[in-house]
């Protein structure tokens, strides 16, 4: 099993850029589907972006194009690259991974990011 931990959230103006982070620690890393979730205020949870262990993408309709999943198998991590950032980006971002082997499925504390002038 992994412990997902989040970071690289915070307060950006519309047009920038972040970075998420999702450091895994235990094993198995490679096994995992890795995901980004995120979840608004008065909303529900909703997937950003996925990548299988083979590195397969994909995306929400709304990110395609600004937002960018990535995995590093050699240093447990996931990432997610957000450009051109929106307002209605603004939410709490979750890293999720699920192991199929095992039908089992981990998610980290979250992280916020706010887009506001």
């Amino acid at each position: 099993q992994v412990q997902l931990v989040e970071s690289g959230g915070g307060l950006v103006q519309p047009g920038g850029s972040l970075r998420l982070s999702c450091a895994a620690s235990g094993t198995g890393f490679n096994l995992y589907v890795m995901s980004w979730y995120r979840q608004a205020p008065g909303k529900q949870r909703e997937l950003v972006a996925g990548i299988t262990t083979g590195g397969r993408t994909n995306y929400a309709d709304s990110v395609k194009g600004r937002f960018t999943i990535s995995r590093d198998n050699a240093k447990n991590t996931v990432y997610l690259q957000m450009n051109m950032l929106k307002p209605e980006d603004t939410a709490v971002y979750y890293c999720n991974g699920w192991l199929d082997l095992m039908k089992s499925e981990r998610w980290g504390q979250g992280t916020q990011v706010t887009v506001s002038s």
